[in-house]
């Protein structure tokens, strides 16, 4: 039995925490139980915390190319103490938001504990988690849910101690994906299953800060399609043709999911897999992917 239960403390647009009973079905399959795990795309490592925690991985490799979220994982496995403190201290306030905002944005100067609470601050009081959106309730804070909506501290902080004690089982990356791809062989060992989860092909523009443009899409699934790369990988993407075209020679699996990243809608996504994978007769899961 494999567990949907929530261990990150990010909220994430598009975020694939509820996916984790089917990508630990996929290690079960293909003899990586125990293995290592890699996300190129970690954002807020729903699955990646899941499989760690439920024991499926015994390790897991998390990157991000934007730095904010680098900086906030780099806080929650190296100095947990001080965001902590940060976390407990710091009124949830419009106040705060601002000034947390400054240091989101690179305009004062900030240590990367500091960096890592804007992101979390940013994170728990932006509507849907979106880090460039505006703030739960709005600057006027007239709106029918006040900015600490989503912000529960007890709930958050236990999640960060919890992920604090299993540090030594976490990597923190924050590289180019393409690039971190290329250096697999420097760090990832053969039983691994690596999981990439890349800015949406439509609509990656307006949920983050980093997203692609055509070109950087095709990059990655030429990386993972190519002749000798050993690892298994799993992508999920939007339904977008120019994204099936690119993945045409490997398996695929199609699925909806209801978003609420600004307005509530079922997204038409599609799940591919490396030539090598047993795919699990499971269904995906359809459900909200922002909590």
């Amino acid at each position: 039995m494999y567990s949907n239960k929530l261990y990150s403390p990010l909220r994430y647009p598009g975020g694939k925490a509820p996916f984790a009973p089917f990508i630990a079905k996929v290690m079960e399959k293909n003899g990586l139980i125990g293995g290592h795990y890699l996300e190129p795309y970690a954002g807020g490592a729903g699955v990646a915390l899941n499989l760690l925690f439920e024991g499926q991985a015994s390790h897991i490799h998390i990157n991000d190319a934007d730095p904010a979220i680098y900086a906030f994982w780099m806080s929650v496995t190296k100095h947990s103490e001080e965001l902590l403190a940060l976390l407990e201290s710091t009124p949830i306030t419009m106040e705060e938001w601002f000034r947390w905002r400054l240091v989101l944005r690179e305009e004062s100067e900030a240590t990367i504990v500091e960096k890592g609470f804007a992101t979390l601050f940013l994170n728990r009081t932006n509507r849907s988690g979106i880090l460039k959106a505006g703030v739960i309730g709005g600057k006027n804070q007239d709106g029918d849910y006040k900015l600490d909506a989503r912000f529960k501290k007890d709930v958050v902080a236990a999640r960060i101690e919890a992920i604090a004690k299993r540090a030594n089982s976490i990597s923190v990356y924050c590289e180019d994906s393409l690039q971190l791809l290329k250096r697999c062989p420097e760090f990832l060992p053969k039983q691994s299953l690596i999981y990439l989860d890349p800015p949406y092909y439509v609509k990656g523009k307006g949920l983050y800060r980093n997203y692609y443009e055509h070109d950087d899409h095709v990059a990655i699934a030429k990386k993972l399609q190519q002749k000798g790369f050993k690892w298994p990988w799993v992508v999920s993407y939007d339904n977008a043709e120019e994204i099936c075209a690119m993945y045409q020679m490997s398996q695929s699996l199609s699925y909806g999911l209801n978003y609420t990243a600004q307005r509530r809608y079922v997204g038409n996504e599609v799940m591919f897999f490396s030539r090598n994978i047993v795919v699990p007769d499971e269904a995906i899961p359809q459900t909200k992917a922002v909590g």
